[in-house]
């Protein structure tokens, strides 16, 4: 299924009005079943869907880690993520019973939010991974020079998962909190490890977008926006390097600043 689809629109410029063939984005509902049970439905963006389950369940606590999948299926529609998988049942529980809808544009569910940051199951992030300021602006400036999906439609959140100049995960998604779980599903199908890279999004660091990194362990998370509240809260109490502003020269350091070297 193409992500993107062609429509005839009415365009006006000024005193002059015109057709025009406009590149719109696709959106569908992913159904992502595992051992035979649906486990939650998404709308999302039809491209990277296996990458963006295993992120999502990952994230979630469901599995573990990437060695615990048997077997994964993408169906021919592109509609459903069929998994066999060893899970923890605990928290597939939790997340049909207690999820919560995130704000992200796109509708899916968490189990990993709460009000209370002391209340959200996640390890402390410890990591002595530190990077120059000026690496960051660099890499957020060649961030915002690839996103195709971007390009064409201007309807989509963008994330990447970046390692080096050679290894880097990128994701489109109308659902900003997919861009960070089908980026590090990329990165984890490909063998690297979360914990040793940085996420540049696109979107604001709300609290579901902080809390996808914290349950990969991500050490440091950067955006052109600012943060939330609740976002700097979670942030702050799991040892997550927070960087919101960051254009150009320029980037506010909410949390954890020591990794982040000027």
């Amino acid at each position: 299924m193409d992500a993107t689809y062609n429509f005839e629109i009415t365009k006006i410029k000024g005193d002059k009005k015109f057709r025009f063939n406009d590149t719109l984005i696709r959106e569908i509902r992913l159904d992502i079943y595992v051992n035979n049970e649906k486990i939650v439905s998404m709308m999302a963006t039809p491209v990277d869907q296996e990458a963006l389950a295993i992120g999502y369940l990952i994230s979630e606590g469901i599995i573990k880690n990437v060695n615990d999948i048997d077997d994964l299926k993408l169906k021919e529609d592109g509609l459903i993520v069929d998994i066999k998988a060893k899970i923890n049942e605990d928290k597939a529980k939790k997340l049909n019973e207690e999820g919560i809808i995130v704000s992200g544009c796109g509708k899916s569910i968490s189990a990993n939010l709460d009000i209370d940051p002391e209340k959200i199951d996640a390890a402390k992030i410890e990591s002595d991974f530190k990077i120059k300021a000026s690496e960051i602006s660099k890499q957020m400036d060649e961030f915002y020079k690839s996103c195709p999906l971007y390009e064409k439609t201007g309807c989509v959140h963008t994330a990447r998962i970046y390692f080096d100049e050679k290894n880097y995960f990128d994701a489109e998604d109308i659902a900003q909190h997919s861009t960070i779980d089908k980026a590090v599903g990329k990165a984890l199908i490909n063998g690297f490890n979360p914990q040793n890279g940085i996420m540049m999004v696109s979107g604001r660091l709300s609290s579901e977008m902080v809390v996808k990194a914290v349950m990969h362990k991500i050490p440091i998370l950067i955006s052109r926006t600012a943060t939330t509240c609740l976002g700097l809260k979670i942030a702050d109490k799991f040892n997550l390097t927070l960087v919101g502003f960051a254009r150009g020269d320029k980037m506010n350091v909410y949390t954890h600043d020591e990794r982040v070297i000027v």
